[in-house]
This record gives structure tokens, C-alpha cells and sequence, in this order.
């Protein structure tokens, strides 16, 4: 018999979790298990003297049913009577802790809600992402992440995110986390008679959020102020922003100077700002082709500043599926979001001029 062995008390199966590794598993917080360990008896049936409490496969199958009732809209109170008062469940095998379980990814057919579907993403399919990504199983984190959203669980959810966002960045977060469990809960929504919108905006808020907070999570010096900054906007009537936002982060996270007009900008005021702050570039959103419109972007592109004879124009950049498969002759072309940050970086140094 091993140490390891020889320290687990008698009768405590050693295929057990701890409370930290079940509340990954569930998408829940570690302060929601106890709350229903404490409240509603839902605890480990074994608890060791002196040692952390650990889960046996039993312990986790009642939690899986509590987590399916609540999110259905059964109040916790009645939701772990009918948990108790029922037949014990099957045992789920619980793997190494070392090792996570891997999760379904989203489908791949799943529709996405309007703000992730027009949002740029990697060129690669999903679920190849993990190899991209130093998350380890990042399946397994949008399974977590979606589970926390379906429970409408705000904390959890903000938790994982700028969690996520501190240790890694934005961009790959942003591409292979955020974008597939919007993905994922849009597909839910959708299969459901829209029982779930209420988890789609709660999800969206969140996400909007972190990235709103993302420069306080890795935080870096700031740009010069009389650095030419990237206006970010969306084209006229266009109130989708999330995506929007994402790239206003992630230049942000380069130290790229931004200004975000955000949602449904009138032509005149984007003309406005643009004679204002002279900028490096221009990003023009449109997520339906209705509010697409190239002569806006064909005008903007034409403007000019400067002293004589040193007469600048700025990048401009139609992204969004509103603009169709193809951007408009004389455009530069942006296939995703790290391409969108390396073009605007480049613009903003002066690497690269905007096309004729």
C-alpha cells in the first residue's frame, strides 16, 4: 500500500473530487456548493475529520440534478427536495483531477446570437482551438462557462472570464472561449422556444463587461495622447456592438489609443469626428447588409488632413457580415480579429498606407 493509500481514511472511496474540481466540473462556484450543503443538506456524504470534504461519484450525480432542475427555473428549495426525495441517481465516473473530463464542444452548426455571429473569428475550426490556446481542455472551459450562464450565476460567470482574460489576453479569449459558448447558448436558446434568452443576456452582459475591463486586467502603459487614435463605430441604424468592443480591447491591449462611438452612429457625426481627432484608422461595423453602406465608407476614406503638401487619410475598415463575403473595391480586406489588430497596428505606426 501506497502513502497516498494509507492516508484516506476507512471507507472514503478514493474516486472522490474535491469541492474546488466539482464546481469546474458544474459551472457553479465553490460558495454556491457549500450554500446548498448548508441550506438544503446537499453536501459530501463523507466528510473526514480534520480534511478538505470530497465528492464521491453519488454526491456529484444529486449535484448534476439540482444543476439541471435549477436551470430550468425549479427554485433551489424545491429542486433539492425533489433531489433528495428521489431514487439515488446513477453514479457519473469521476476522472483524475489531473486529467478533466473533455466536454462536447458547441456544435458546429449551431446559430450563433446576432453579436458572435458576425464577430471575427480564427480561420481554423473549433475544435482544433485547444491547440492554439495554452488553456489546456478549452472545450472544457466553454462547457464551465456556459453551465455558470445557464444558471444564471453572474458572479461565476464574471469570475471565469477575468480570470481568463488576466492569465491569457483577450484575443485568444475572446476567439476560443467567448465567441463558441455564445455560440453554444444561442444554439440552446434556439432549440428551446426561447426559454433561454434570459441566459443569452446575461452571457452577452458579462462578456460585454470584461472587455470593458480588460486594460484593468493586464494593465499597460498608456498611449501617447497626442497619438492619432482608431475611431470605432458602427455604420448608421447597426445597434449590434459586442464584437465592436472586442476589437476596441484588443487594441486597447496593444496600446493602441481608441475612440468608441459605438452603436448606430449618424454619417454627420462620424464625419465630425473623424475632422476632430485626424485618425489612423477607421472601423465601420455593419452586421446586416441593410445597414451596410459603401458610399459612407467610400466618403470617409477620401477625407483628408494635415498641412499642405503632408496631407493624410486614414485606414478605413468595413468589417462585419453586413458587408458580404468580399469588403468594397479599394478596402483592405480583414479575414479576423488578429488580423484587424495587426492592420490598425501597422496603420497606426505608419507602415501602412490606406489603399488609393
Amino acid at each position: 500500500m501506497n502513502d497516498a493509500a494509507a492516508a484516506e481514511p476507512s471507507g472514503a472511496p478514493r474516486a472522490a473530487m474535491t469541492s474546488g474540481a466539482v464546481a469546474r466540473r458544474l459551472g457553479v462556484s465553490p460558495t454556491t456548493l457549500r450554500s446548498w450543503d448548508r441550506r438544503y443538506g446537499l453536501g459530501p456524504a463523507i466528510r473526514p475529520e480534520g480534511r478538505h470534504r470530497r465528492w464521491t461519484p453519488q454526491d456529484i450525480a444529486m449535484l448534476e440534478q439540482m444543476c439541471r432542475l435549477t436551470a430550468g427555473g425549479v427554485p433551489p428549495a424545491e429542486a433539492a427536495r425533489l433531489v433528495r426525495s428521489a431514487p439515488e441517481p446513477t453514479a457519473a465516473p469521476v476522472p483524475d483531477e489531473a486529467s478533466p473530463p473533455e466536454a462536447a464542444p458547441p456544435p458546429d452548426d449551431a446559430r450563433p446570437p446576432a453579436d458572435a455571429a458576425a464577430a471575427p473569428t480564427p480561420g481554423r475550426r473549433y475544435r482544433n482551438a485547444s491547440s492554439a490556446l495554452p488553456l489546456g481542455d478549452v472545450r472544457r472551459e466553454c462547457r464551465g462557462l456556459a453551465r455558470a450562464a445557464v444558471r444564471l450565476d453572474a458572479q461565476e460567470v464574471q469570475d471565469r472570464l477575468n480570470a481568463l482574460v488576466g492569465e491569457h489576453g483577450l484575443v485568444p479569449v475572446w476567439e476560443e472561449v467567448m465567441v463558441p459558448t455564445l455560440r453554444a447558448v444561442g444554439r440552446k436558446w434556439e432549440l428551446s422556444d426561447d426559454r433561454y434568452v434570459e441566459v443569452e443576456h446575461l452571457l452577452s452582459w458579462h462578456i460585454s463587461t470584461t472587455l470593458r475591463s480588460a486594460p484593468l486586467l493586464r494593465p499597460r502603459g498608456l498611449p501617447p495622447r497626442d497619438s492619432a487614435p482608431v475611431l470605432l463605430a458602427c455604420m448608421p441604424n447597426e445597434q449590434h456592438t459586442l464584437p465592436l468592443e472586442a476589437l476596441n480591447a484588443a487594441l486597447g491591449e496593444h496600446g493602441l489609443p481608441t475612440r468608441m462611438l459605438g452603436g448606430a452612429v449618424p454619417f454627420e457625426a462620424l464625419v465630425a469626428a473623424v475632422r476632430r481627432t485626424g485618425p489612423s484608422g477607421v472601423v465601420l461595423w455593419s452586421q446586416a447588409r441593410s445597414t451596410a453602406g459603401t458610399a459612407h465608407a467610400r466618403h470617409v476614406a477620401g477625407m483628408e488632413w494635415g498641412p499642405a503638401g503632408a496631407r493624410r487619410r486614414a485606414l478605413v475598415l468595413p468589417v462585419g457580415p453586413g458587408w458580404g463575403r468580399s469588403v468594397p473595391k479599394g478596402f483592405a480586406h480583414c479575414g479576423g480579429l488578429r488580423e484587424a489588430v495587426a492592420l490598425l497596428s501597422r496603420a497606426h505606426n505608419g507602415t501602412a498606407q490606406p489603399p488609393p
